[in-house]
Protein backbone atom coordinates (compact mmCIF):
# COMPACT_ATOMS: atom_id res chain seq x y z
CA UNK A 1 0.00 0.00 0.00
CA UNK A 2 1.11 3.51 -0.86
CA UNK A 3 -0.19 6.98 0.53
CA UNK A 4 -2.66 7.68 -1.91
CA UNK A 5 -3.42 11.55 -3.57
CA UNK A 6 -6.54 11.59 -2.22
CA UNK A 7 -6.65 10.02 1.41
CA UNK A 8 -10.48 8.62 1.40
CA UNK A 9 -13.00 8.95 4.04
CA UNK A 10 -13.56 5.58 5.37
CA UNK A 11 -16.15 3.95 7.42
CA UNK A 12 -15.45 1.56 9.85
CA UNK A 13 -18.63 -0.34 12.06
CA UNK A 14 -17.93 -1.97 15.54
CA UNK A 15 -19.20 -5.28 14.99
CA UNK A 16 -21.05 -7.36 17.60
CA UNK A 17 -20.18 -5.04 20.56
CA UNK A 18 -19.14 -8.21 22.32
CA UNK A 19 -17.05 -9.92 19.68
CA UNK A 20 -13.35 -9.17 18.44
CA UNK A 21 -14.24 -6.71 16.09
CA UNK A 22 -13.48 -3.51 17.97
CA UNK A 23 -10.39 -5.05 19.47
CA UNK A 24 -8.82 -5.71 15.80
CA UNK A 25 -10.38 -2.11 15.16
CA UNK A 26 -8.02 -0.46 17.62
CA UNK A 27 -4.94 -2.89 17.00
CA UNK A 28 -5.52 -1.78 12.96
CA UNK A 29 -5.30 1.71 13.63
CA UNK A 30 -2.76 1.47 16.73
CA UNK A 31 -0.35 1.76 13.62
CA UNK A 32 -0.04 5.54 13.00
CA UNK A 33 0.62 4.95 9.23
CA UNK A 34 -2.41 3.72 8.50
CA UNK A 35 -3.39 7.90 8.47
CA UNK A 36 -1.22 8.13 5.68
CA UNK A 37 -3.44 6.15 3.67
CA UNK A 38 -6.85 7.15 5.04
CA UNK A 39 -9.31 8.71 7.55
CA UNK A 40 -10.96 6.43 9.64
CA UNK A 41 -14.21 6.81 10.92
CA UNK A 42 -15.50 4.21 13.93
CA UNK A 43 -18.77 4.51 14.58
CA UNK A 44 -19.43 3.88 17.89
CA UNK A 45 -18.76 5.75 21.08
CA UNK A 46 -16.08 6.99 23.25
CA UNK A 47 -17.39 4.34 26.25
CA UNK A 48 -17.24 1.41 24.11
CA UNK A 49 -13.96 2.52 22.53
CA UNK A 50 -12.61 3.34 26.01
CA UNK A 51 -13.10 0.11 27.50
CA UNK A 52 -11.77 -2.01 24.64
CA UNK A 53 -8.71 0.55 24.73
CA UNK A 54 -8.12 -0.72 28.65
CA UNK A 55 -7.85 -4.34 27.25
CA UNK A 56 -5.57 -3.97 24.23
CA UNK A 57 -3.23 -1.70 26.66
CA UNK A 58 0.00 -2.51 24.32
CA UNK A 59 -1.48 -1.04 21.30
CA UNK A 60 -2.49 2.61 22.70
CA UNK A 61 -4.55 4.82 19.97
CA UNK A 62 -5.89 8.79 19.91
CA UNK A 63 -9.27 9.89 18.88
CA UNK A 64 -11.04 12.40 17.58
CA UNK A 65 -14.49 12.63 19.03
CA UNK A 66 -17.10 13.92 16.73
CA UNK A 67 -20.98 13.95 15.87
CA UNK A 68 -20.01 16.37 12.74
CA UNK A 69 -18.46 14.56 9.98
CA UNK A 70 -17.46 17.79 8.36
CA UNK A 71 -15.08 18.62 11.32
CA UNK A 72 -12.63 14.91 10.72
CA UNK A 73 -9.52 15.09 11.97
CA UNK A 74 -7.33 12.86 9.01
CA UNK A 75 -4.52 13.11 11.09
CA UNK A 76 -6.33 11.35 14.12
CA UNK A 77 -9.02 8.24 14.05
CA UNK A 78 -12.39 9.68 13.98
CA UNK A 79 -15.38 8.44 16.87
CA UNK A 80 -19.02 9.27 15.35
CA UNK A 81 -20.55 9.18 18.53
CA UNK A 82 -23.39 7.03 17.50
CA UNK A 83 -25.18 6.52 21.11
CA UNK A 84 -24.32 8.31 24.31
CA UNK A 85 -25.86 5.16 26.28
CA UNK A 86 -24.31 3.28 28.98
CA UNK A 87 -23.62 -0.20 27.33
CA UNK A 88 -23.25 -3.26 29.02
CA UNK A 89 -19.57 -4.74 27.64
CA UNK A 90 -19.18 -8.85 28.37
CA UNK A 91 -16.67 -10.23 25.66
CA UNK A 92 -17.50 -13.42 24.58
CA UNK A 93 -21.19 -13.00 25.73
CA UNK A 94 -23.97 -13.58 22.99
CA UNK A 95 -26.40 -10.68 24.19
CA UNK A 96 -29.23 -8.98 22.97
CA UNK A 97 -27.69 -5.52 23.50
CA UNK A 98 -24.77 -6.46 21.89
CA UNK A 99 -26.47 -7.06 18.45
CA UNK A 100 -29.17 -4.18 19.19
CA UNK A 101 -25.85 -1.79 19.36
CA UNK A 102 -24.10 -3.21 16.14
CA UNK A 103 -26.56 -2.65 14.05
CA UNK A 104 -27.07 0.84 15.22
CA UNK A 105 -23.73 1.23 14.02
CA UNK A 106 -24.40 -0.19 10.94
CA UNK A 107 -27.42 1.67 9.98
CA UNK A 108 -25.82 5.14 10.59
CA UNK A 109 -22.48 4.22 9.10
CA UNK A 110 -24.46 2.74 5.61
CA UNK A 111 -26.71 5.95 5.80
CA UNK A 112 -23.95 8.19 5.66
CA UNK A 113 -22.50 6.32 2.76
CA UNK A 114 -25.37 6.59 1.51
CA UNK A 115 -25.28 9.97 1.83
CA UNK A 116 -22.03 10.81 0.08
CA UNK A 117 -19.78 11.18 3.37
CA UNK A 118 -17.84 8.27 3.00
CA UNK A 119 -16.04 7.14 0.47
CA UNK A 120 -16.27 2.84 1.49
CA UNK A 121 -16.89 1.08 4.33
CA UNK A 122 -15.30 -1.60 6.12
CA UNK A 123 -17.83 -3.64 8.52
CA UNK A 124 -16.79 -5.81 11.33
CA UNK A 125 -18.46 -8.87 11.85
CA UNK A 126 -22.31 -9.09 13.66
CA UNK A 127 -24.18 -12.60 14.75
CA UNK A 128 -27.23 -13.37 13.25
CA UNK A 129 -28.56 -15.16 16.37
CA UNK A 130 -28.74 -11.65 18.27
CA UNK A 131 -29.40 -9.41 15.05
CA UNK A 132 -33.06 -10.44 14.28
CA UNK A 133 -34.34 -7.56 15.22
CA UNK A 134 -37.27 -5.40 13.73
CA UNK A 135 -35.40 -3.10 11.96
CA UNK A 136 -32.85 -5.60 10.74
CA UNK A 137 -34.87 -8.29 8.75
CA UNK A 138 -31.19 -9.56 7.25
CA UNK A 139 -29.50 -12.69 6.97
CA UNK A 140 -26.21 -11.09 7.24
CA UNK A 141 -24.24 -7.84 5.92
CA UNK A 142 -24.41 -8.59 1.84
CA UNK A 143 -28.16 -8.85 1.88
CA UNK A 144 -28.59 -5.73 3.89
CA UNK A 145 -26.58 -3.33 1.39
CA UNK A 146 -28.43 -4.85 -1.45
CA UNK A 147 -31.28 -3.23 0.04
CA UNK A 148 -30.12 -0.53 1.21
CA UNK A 149 -28.47 0.93 -1.81
CA UNK A 150 -31.05 -1.00 -4.21
CA UNK A 151 -29.32 -3.14 -6.26
CA UNK A 152 -30.97 -5.46 -8.50
CA UNK A 153 -28.19 -8.30 -7.13
CA UNK A 154 -24.80 -8.41 -5.87
CA UNK A 155 -22.22 -11.39 -5.57
CA UNK A 156 -20.15 -11.95 -2.23
CA UNK A 157 -16.76 -12.35 -3.44
CA UNK A 158 -14.03 -14.13 -0.78
CA UNK A 159 -10.34 -12.71 -1.97
CA UNK A 160 -6.38 -12.73 -0.88
CA UNK A 161 -3.69 -12.17 -3.18
CA UNK A 162 -5.01 -13.56 -6.96
CA UNK A 163 -7.26 -15.69 -5.32
CA UNK A 164 -11.02 -14.59 -5.65
CA UNK A 165 -13.87 -16.99 -4.78
CA UNK A 166 -17.42 -15.70 -5.71
CA UNK A 167 -20.65 -17.42 -4.78
CA UNK A 168 -23.88 -18.13 -6.43
CA UNK A 169 -25.71 -18.91 -3.03
CA UNK A 170 -24.75 -17.15 -0.08
CA UNK A 171 -26.85 -17.96 3.60
CA UNK A 172 -29.39 -20.54 2.56
CA UNK A 173 -30.39 -24.39 3.61
CA UNK A 174 -27.85 -27.07 2.07
CA UNK A 175 -31.41 -28.49 0.75
CA UNK A 176 -32.48 -25.49 -0.89
CA UNK A 177 -29.24 -25.09 -3.37
CA UNK A 178 -30.45 -26.74 -5.92
CA UNK A 179 -33.27 -25.22 -6.59
CA UNK A 180 -31.48 -22.23 -6.41
CA UNK A 181 -29.37 -22.46 -9.08
CA UNK A 182 -31.17 -21.59 -12.24
CA UNK A 183 -29.63 -20.20 -15.68
CA UNK A 184 -30.75 -16.34 -14.79
CA UNK A 185 -29.08 -16.54 -11.47
CA UNK A 186 -25.86 -17.70 -12.88
CA UNK A 187 -26.12 -15.03 -15.54
CA UNK A 188 -26.86 -12.82 -13.10
CA UNK A 189 -23.90 -13.76 -10.61
CA UNK A 190 -21.56 -13.78 -13.82
CA UNK A 191 -22.19 -10.50 -15.19
CA UNK A 192 -21.45 -8.65 -12.03
CA UNK A 193 -18.28 -10.72 -11.67
CA UNK A 194 -17.22 -9.83 -14.59
CA UNK A 195 -17.76 -6.81 -14.74
CA UNK A 196 -16.39 -6.33 -10.97
CA UNK A 197 -12.82 -7.82 -11.81
CA UNK A 198 -12.86 -5.28 -14.80
CA UNK A 199 -13.98 -2.32 -13.32
CA UNK A 200 -12.78 -3.33 -9.62
CA UNK A 201 -9.91 -5.19 -9.77
CA UNK A 202 -8.44 -4.06 -12.85
CA UNK A 203 -8.35 -7.15 -15.16
CA UNK A 204 -8.89 -6.60 -18.74
CA UNK A 205 -9.99 -10.17 -19.88
CA UNK A 206 -11.49 -11.43 -17.22
CA UNK A 207 -10.69 -15.23 -16.94
CA UNK A 208 -13.36 -17.29 -14.79
CA UNK A 209 -13.51 -20.81 -13.44
CA UNK A 210 -17.26 -21.99 -12.54
CA UNK A 211 -17.39 -25.20 -10.23
CA UNK A 212 -20.05 -27.71 -10.63
CA UNK A 213 -22.73 -28.13 -7.95
CA UNK A 214 -23.00 -32.35 -7.58
CA UNK A 215 -19.83 -34.04 -6.71
CA UNK A 216 -17.52 -34.75 -9.57
CA UNK A 217 -19.37 -32.26 -11.41
CA UNK A 218 -22.21 -35.08 -12.35
CA UNK A 219 -20.05 -37.26 -13.54
CA UNK A 220 -21.52 -36.96 -16.81
CA UNK A 221 -25.23 -36.78 -15.46
CA UNK A 222 -24.58 -40.06 -13.10
CA UNK A 223 -24.42 -38.24 -10.04
CA UNK A 224 -27.24 -34.96 -10.62
CA UNK A 225 -27.77 -33.46 -14.17
CA UNK A 226 -27.61 -29.63 -12.92
CA UNK A 227 -24.01 -29.39 -14.90
CA UNK A 228 -25.41 -30.73 -17.74
CA UNK A 229 -29.08 -28.72 -17.88
CA UNK A 230 -28.38 -25.58 -16.19
CA UNK A 231 -24.65 -24.80 -15.57
CA UNK A 232 -22.72 -25.88 -18.35
CA UNK A 233 -25.08 -24.10 -21.00
CA UNK A 234 -24.93 -20.72 -19.52
CA UNK A 235 -20.82 -21.02 -20.06
CA UNK A 236 -21.28 -22.47 -23.08
CA UNK A 237 -23.02 -19.26 -23.90
CA UNK A 238 -20.61 -16.76 -22.51
CA UNK A 239 -18.20 -18.41 -24.50
CA UNK A 240 -19.88 -17.77 -27.78
CA UNK A 241 -19.62 -14.63 -27.01
CA UNK A 242 -15.92 -14.61 -26.72
CA UNK A 243 -16.17 -14.23 -22.82
CA UNK A 244 -13.78 -16.56 -20.75
CA UNK A 245 -15.67 -18.62 -18.80
CA UNK A 246 -14.70 -22.37 -18.18
CA UNK A 247 -15.99 -25.33 -16.45
CA UNK A 248 -18.03 -26.98 -14.69
CA UNK A 249 -15.34 -28.15 -12.79
CA UNK A 250 -15.38 -30.64 -9.63
CA UNK A 251 -14.40 -28.76 -7.00
CA UNK A 252 -12.34 -30.90 -5.18
CA UNK A 253 -9.82 -31.63 -7.62
CA UNK A 254 -9.67 -28.01 -8.87
CA UNK A 255 -8.56 -26.57 -5.51
CA UNK A 256 -6.52 -29.30 -4.91
CA UNK A 257 -4.50 -29.57 -8.45
CA UNK A 258 -4.39 -25.77 -7.77
CA UNK A 259 -6.29 -25.02 -10.94
CA UNK A 260 -7.71 -21.85 -9.09
CA UNK A 261 -3.88 -20.41 -9.89
CA UNK A 262 -4.80 -20.29 -13.74
CA UNK A 263 -7.76 -18.19 -13.02
CA UNK A 264 -8.67 -14.66 -12.16
CA UNK A 265 -12.09 -15.68 -10.06
CA UNK A 266 -13.73 -18.87 -9.42
CA UNK A 267 -17.36 -19.25 -9.42
CA UNK A 268 -18.81 -21.53 -6.62
CA UNK A 269 -22.18 -22.87 -6.22
CA UNK A 270 -22.77 -22.83 -2.58
CA UNK A 271 -21.22 -21.21 0.27
CA UNK A 272 -19.21 -23.99 2.12
CA UNK A 273 -17.69 -25.18 -1.23
CA UNK A 274 -15.97 -22.42 -2.04
CA UNK A 275 -15.13 -21.06 1.52
CA UNK A 276 -13.49 -24.09 3.14
CA UNK A 277 -11.34 -23.68 0.04
CA UNK A 278 -10.65 -20.47 -0.04
CA UNK A 279 -10.52 -19.92 4.35
CA UNK A 280 -7.95 -22.93 4.34
CA UNK A 281 -5.55 -21.41 1.55
CA UNK A 282 -6.12 -17.41 2.53
CA UNK A 283 -4.27 -18.21 6.31
CA UNK A 284 -6.15 -15.63 7.89
CA UNK A 285 -5.61 -12.91 5.57
CA UNK A 286 -8.51 -13.09 3.15
CA UNK A 287 -11.07 -10.29 2.41
CA UNK A 288 -15.05 -10.17 1.71
CA UNK A 289 -16.10 -7.70 -0.66
CA UNK A 290 -19.62 -7.34 -2.04
CA UNK A 291 -19.72 -6.87 -5.74
CA UNK A 292 -22.22 -5.14 -7.40
CA UNK A 293 -23.13 -1.89 -5.17
CA UNK A 294 -22.42 1.94 -6.43
CA UNK A 295 -20.17 1.44 -3.16
CA UNK A 296 -17.36 0.12 -1.27
CA UNK A 297 -17.92 -2.47 1.08
CA UNK A 298 -15.51 -5.05 2.27
CA UNK A 299 -14.86 -6.79 5.33
CA UNK A 300 -12.48 -9.07 7.08
CA UNK A 301 -13.21 -13.20 6.64
CA UNK A 302 -13.65 -14.12 10.37
CA UNK A 303 -16.71 -14.38 12.12
CA UNK A 304 -17.42 -12.44 15.96
CA UNK A 305 -14.77 -15.59 17.70
CA UNK A 306 -16.79 -15.02 21.02
CA UNK A 307 -14.02 -17.72 22.46
CA UNK A 308 -11.09 -15.69 22.50
CA UNK A 309 -13.24 -11.92 22.94
CA UNK A 310 -11.81 -9.69 25.06
CA UNK A 311 -8.33 -12.21 25.96
CA UNK A 312 -6.51 -9.82 23.60
CA UNK A 313 -5.89 -12.76 21.50
CA UNK A 314 -7.53 -11.62 18.02
CA UNK A 315 -4.99 -11.13 15.30
CA UNK A 316 -6.34 -8.15 12.64
CA UNK A 317 -4.44 -8.95 9.68
CA UNK A 318 -7.86 -10.08 8.07
CA UNK A 319 -9.31 -6.37 8.85
CA UNK A 320 -5.72 -4.65 8.21
CA UNK A 321 -6.82 -6.47 4.70
CA UNK A 322 -10.14 -5.29 4.42
CA UNK A 323 -9.32 -1.99 5.19
CA UNK A 324 -6.38 -1.94 2.59
CA UNK A 325 -9.10 -3.48 0.30
CA UNK A 326 -11.03 -0.73 0.99
CA UNK A 327 -8.97 1.98 -0.04
CA UNK A 328 -7.37 -0.36 -3.22
CA UNK A 329 -10.88 -1.02 -5.02
CA UNK A 330 -12.02 2.77 -4.33
CA UNK A 331 -9.06 4.26 -6.04
CA UNK A 332 -9.08 1.19 -8.87
CA UNK A 333 -12.83 2.16 -9.36
CA UNK A 334 -12.52 5.81 -9.77
CA UNK A 335 -9.41 5.48 -11.67
CA UNK A 336 -11.44 2.80 -14.30
CA UNK A 337 -14.02 5.36 -14.17
CA UNK A 338 -11.62 8.68 -15.03
CA UNK A 339 -9.94 6.59 -17.96
CA UNK A 340 -13.13 5.57 -19.47
CA UNK A 341 -14.85 8.63 -19.28
CA UNK A 342 -15.56 10.47 -22.86
CA UNK A 343 -13.86 7.56 -25.16
CA UNK A 344 -13.27 8.64 -28.55
CA UNK A 345 -15.13 6.52 -31.27
CA UNK A 346 -13.54 4.63 -33.72
CA UNK A 347 -15.60 6.53 -36.46
CA UNK A 348 -14.51 9.53 -34.90
CA UNK A 349 -10.60 8.88 -34.51
CA UNK A 350 -10.52 7.60 -38.02
CA UNK A 351 -11.86 11.19 -39.45
CA UNK A 352 -9.87 13.18 -37.26
CA UNK A 353 -6.59 11.25 -39.00
CA UNK A 354 -8.06 11.80 -42.41
CA UNK A 355 -8.70 15.50 -41.45
CA UNK A 356 -5.02 16.04 -40.27
CA UNK A 357 -3.87 13.93 -43.45
CA UNK A 358 -5.98 16.47 -45.92
CA UNK A 359 -3.94 19.34 -44.49
CA UNK A 360 -0.55 17.90 -44.49
CA UNK A 361 -1.31 17.01 -48.42
CA UNK A 362 -2.17 20.46 -48.63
Amino acid sequence: MQPTTHKPVIGITTGDLNGIGLEVIIKTFADNRMLDLCTPVIFASNKVINYYRRIVTEHQVNFNSTKDLTKLNPKQINIFNCWDDEVPIQPGVLTDVAGKYAIRSLNVAAQCLKDGQLDGIVTAPIHKSNTNIPDFPYTGHTPFFKDKFGAKDVVMILYSHNLRVALATEHIPVSKIASAITKELLQSKLNILRDSLIKDFGVDKPRIAVLGLNPHAGDEGQIGNEEQTTIKPVIDQYRQNNHLVFGPYSADSFFARGQYTEFDAVLAMYHDQGLVAFKTLAVGEGVNYTAGLPVIRTSPDHGTAFDIAGKNLAEPDSFREAVYSCIDLFNQRNGYATNTANPLRRGKIEKEKEGENEKVEA
